[in-house]
């Protein structure tokens, strides 16, 4: 009978479905060729004009070739980071700037708190993409000039989303015994605050990747990203679209791509976050 209640009062672990697993998995095999996949294939774009448009099956290309005869699965490879490593410097730089911003304007409130918000509201009312189209036009592009343009405009619904957060908390006695206490407003904000909302910071930041992903490559897509001649899933639809029925795989293959990472980042980003909220009530 003891051993029955404490088998029942004992809280079970929860192991990981199997889906999350295969998830995680995917994703690290995503990030291993972000790091070696440039070393794996260094000649990725190089052109071999007399094996263009090779079929899928053929002898040293197995998803065949482009019109410059360029191997799609080493283009592939090679494009991993930088269709990668793109979005999550976006999604980084995006939750920085939310984290201190929206950290300072739910605390302080005030004019801070006004000036802040306006400065959301305006950057919230452009479309995303067609103002990032307009900027990198302007300013000729470039994969630093994307990264940096869509970390501003991914920016305000983090502003919003910790300014949230921290006004919920603000309300907390913990806050009105740290303030009694005559800690300063910095340390309040970065060390007493800022840990509580921490479960949103992770769950935005998941989810912002997989908005910048897509974003990023639609940019590339567009021609308004990476330049012509780099190796980028984005670059290479746009490349490849003409070649849309000789080799259907230079297409389906980096769309794939973008599509299951995407889906795999946001999973994770919702596991994470109902996993980190559960422990907190738990706490």
């Amino acid at each position: 009978m003891t051993a029955a209640i404490e088998l029942i009062s004992t809280p079970t672990r929860r192991r990981a479905p199997w889906a999350i697993v295969v998830v995680i998995a995917f994703l690290a095999i995503v990030a291993a060729l972000a790091a070696f996949g440039g070393l794996l294939f260094p000649d990725a774009m190089r052109q071999d004009i007399l094996s263009s448009l090779l079929p899928a099956g053929t002898a040293g290309h197995p998803l065949g070739t482009d019109e410059l005869g360029r191997d799609v699965v080493a283009m592939t490879i090679a494009g991993t980071a930088s269709s990668v490593v793109g979005p999550v410097l976006v999604a980084v730089g995006s939750m920085l700037c939310g984290i201190v911003l929206g950290t300072i304007a739910g605390y302080e409130r005030g004019w801070l708190d006004f000036v802040i918000g306006r400065w959301t509201d305006l950057l919230l009312a452009l479309p995303v993409l067609l103002a990032a189209i307009v900027v990198s036009g302007i300013l000729g592009g470039g994969y630093a000039v994307t990264v940096i343009l869509l970390i501003v405009l991914f920016s305000p619904s983090d502003i919003r989303i910790v300014r949230a957060g921290v006004l919920e908390q603000s309300a907390r006695p913990y806050i009105e015994a740290a303030q009694m206490l005559s800690l300063s407003r910095w340390r309040v904000m970065f060390r007493h605050i800022l840990p509580n909302v921490s479960t949103l910071v992770i769950t935005n930041v998941m989810l912002n990747t997989a908005f910048a992903l897509v974003a990023f490559s639609s940019l590339s897509f567009l021609g308004v990203g990476v330049p012509p001649g780099t190796a980028d899933w984005g670059r290479q639809l746009t490349d490849n679209r003409a070649i849309m029925f000789d080799n259907p795989a230079a297409v389906i293959l980096p769309a794939l791509l973008i599509i299951l990472v995407a889906c795999a980042v946001n999973v994770l980003g919702d596991w994470l976050g109902e996993r980190l909220s559960r422990t907190g009530a738990g706490a």
